[in-house]
């Protein structure tokens, strides 16, 4: 796991490794600073007592975010080191995960300590229950699942996982997982609305972070859907 590693200003990301079926994929939590001051930490990683001081050096927690319904195994690890933290899920997320106390349901409407700070967007028609935020000062987007972006993998089998599916050194979403999107024509909606914001960075959970031309990038990566 990696100390919190700054982006732009008011934003920083934690790398953690993460399996999934056996594959080395890794996972990414970022924290953005609000305009008041708190944290939202966004995905969250497994807290461990450093990555807690090191975080407490940045502000004080007040969100916990679990933007999709793939990214939750860490919540009650952040709960639990910052107890006074808001925590925010989808509604199926929640219905999931009734060993946690939630909040607030996390989607487009925006709760009043971010709102002039995050736009959210949430991705419909797919499985994965994803709503991607938009840090508007930084334009800057913070995703999980909307794509992947493996530059390298030292992992043999996570590497030909990668390789057959088309998407090893471009960003993508693997053949095999695109059946998440039950409702393309819905999926397609709300990806042009993400695609309208003047983003010029996106954060990953899965991969690299595309830091370059970064809305030709995602459309590129998402043209199956599109």
């Amino acid at each position: 796991m990696t100390s919190p590693l700054p982006i732009v200003e008011n934003i920083w990301t934690v790398r953690a490794p993460q399996t999934f079926l056996g594959l080395h994929v890794g996972t990414q939590m970022t924290i953005v600073r609000l305009t008041g001051g708190g944290l939202v930490l966004h995905s969250p990683v497994a807290i461990t007592p450093e990555l807690k001081a090191q975080i407490d050096a940045l502000g004080p927690v007040r969100h916990v975010i679990c933007p999709a319904m793939f990214h939750h195994l860490h919540a009650g690890s952040a709960i639990a080191a910052w107890p006074q933290a808001r925590l925010h899920a989808p509604e199926a997320l929640q219905r999931k995960r009734r060993d946690l106390r939630f909040d607030a349901v996390f989607g487009e409407v925006p709760h009043p300590d971010w709102a002039g700070d995050l736009v959210a967007i949430t991705i419909d028609g797919s499985l994965l229950g994803e709503t991607v935020l938009y840090h508007k000062a930084s334009k800057t987007l913070i995703t999980v699942d909307l794509v992947e972006n493996f530059s390298h993998c030292d992992h043999a089998p996570t590497r030909w996982y990668l390789k057959l599916g088309g998407i090893y050194g471009r960003p993508g979403w693997h053949p095999l997982l695109r059946a998440t999107y039950l409702n393309r024509r819905k999926a397609r909606a709300s990806i042009q609305r993400i695609l309208a914001l003047p983003f010029e960075r996106v954060l990953v959970a899965h991969g690299d972070n595309i830091e370059h031309d970064a809305g030709r990038v995602i459309r590129e990566g998402l043209r199956w859907l599109l």
